[in-house]
């Protein structure tokens, strides 16, 4: 504050000088202060010297009040960080809602909703590829295909498809396809096919046979039912009952069972109605 008491006094003298009635000799030069471009000096100050009467206390009060305008140090202002509205909060839950809805829809189901493999047709048309089961294949399980089969090893399971199972293994299960082949294969189970089913010789079937038409020619353990024809070949042995439209049944042939034509045209019963 002593620089600014000296720089006072200096403005008092040359304002006393320049009181009415005195004409000034030369102009005052007032001193220079210390080197601080921040504070103000005579050169930035105006001082009205064209009235007549100057009120030296007034300007002097004007000057107290611009050095301790200047001397105040700028406060900081508080920064006032953005709170959060009520509405970017709800917007924030509702986004949480519809991640842990999307996740719930993800999640992989539980085993035990799995379907169990049922002895019905997979639905939809045949498929152009054959699944081979080489002979030094053992497989333990339900099996399906919308193709087909060729079965040279072990089943221990059903066997469903909607193409042909060519069988020269052995198939411990219940089969349905839509047309069936053994060749010195053993089946046990049932055999079910929309087509025709085809016994070669040496094979061995253990269960019923349901087709729309069949050709026997190894050995059969059960009923078979059939829609259309049956032929039973010299070299068949038929253990059970024969259902079909008709049959023909060569020389050699062995059949332990009854043999109905149960799905002929002709009305055997009533050809003796009359008689």
């Amino acid at each position: 504050m002593g620089l600014f008491k000296e720089f006072k006094d200096d403005f008092s003298q040359a304002v006393n000088e320049l009181v009415p009635g005195e004409a000034p000799e030369r102009e005052a030069e007032p001193k220079t202060p210390a080197a601080n471009t921040s504070r103000p000096t005579a050169e930035n100050l105006v001082i009205d010297t064209i009235g007549e009467n100057v009120d030296v206390e007034s300007e002097l009060s004007k000057l107290n009040g611009l050095l301790e305008h200047v001397d105040e140090t700028p406060k900081e202002q508080p920064v006032v960080k953005p709170t959060p509205s009520e509405n970017f909060a709800e917007q924030t839950i509702k986004n949480l809602q519809e991640e842990e809805q999307v996740a719930q829809m993800n999640e992989i189901p539980a085993v035990n909703n799995i379907p169990e493999v049922n002895n019905t047709f997979i639905s939809g048309e045949v498929q152009d590829e054959t699944s081979v089961i080489t002979a030094s294949t053992v497989l333990t399980g339900d099996m399906q295909s919308s193709g087909s089969f060729d079965i040279q090893g072990t089943i221990n399971g059903n066997v469903m498809c909607n193409g042909k199972i060519v069988v020269t293994g052995t198939i411990n299960g219940n089969t349905n396809s839509s047309e069936f082949f053994a060749d010195v294969a053993k089946v046990e189970g049932e055999i079910a096919s929309t087509g025709t089913v085809k016994i070669g010789a040496g094979s061995v079937i253990i269960g019923n046979i349901s087709a729309a038409s069949a050709v026997i020619a190894g050995a059969v353990k059960g009923d078979i039912d059939v829609q259309g024809p049956v032929v039973v070949d010299t070299s068949a042995v038929i253990m059970g009952n024969i259902k079909s439209r008709s049959v023909q049944i060569n020389n050699g042939a062995v059949i332990e069972g009854f043999c109905s034509q149960t799905y002929a045209d002709i009305d055997v019963q009533g050809l003796f109605e009359g008689k």
